[in-house]
């Protein structure tokens, strides 16, 4: 299966389980990548073929930017469920990294979803 991404969307959020970290924005980076036959778009190389990433990368942006959750499970979640709305998507992948957590490392999470 085809795939169509974003990588490294940077958002901010209030978004975590303790006081603090809901308290203040954060950055968050996301990855995000989509299953979908590309096969109709690039025979007519038209855009109403093919799914438009900006949509996916605006949705995100909405739930990250306009939601406060204590999990990044369930920001990712959310997220990969807005996408799947659209009924030709196989599958998505939603990466959901705390860029400003630790000063030595990087935590995330990555989930997977289907269409039902």
């Amino acid at each position: 299966m085809d795939k169509i991404f974003i990588e490294h969307l940077a958002v901010r959020g209030k978004h975590g389980v303790s006081d603090e970290e809901r308290s203040r924005e954060q950055e968050f980076m996301l990855d995000i990548e989509i299953e979908f036959d590309t096969k109709a778009a690039a025979e007519s190389d038209d855009l109403a073929g093919t799914v438009d990433y900006d949509s996916f990368r605006a949705s995100a942006k909405e739930i990250a930017e306009g939601s406060s959750f204590h999990l990044i499970e369930k920001l990712a979640d959310t997220i990969a469920q807005n996408i799947l709305e659209d009924k030709r998507i196989a599958g998505v992948k939603i990466s959901v990294r705390k860029s400003e957590m630790y000063s030595d490392c990087t935590p995330g999470v990555t989930i997977v979803r289907a269409q039902a």
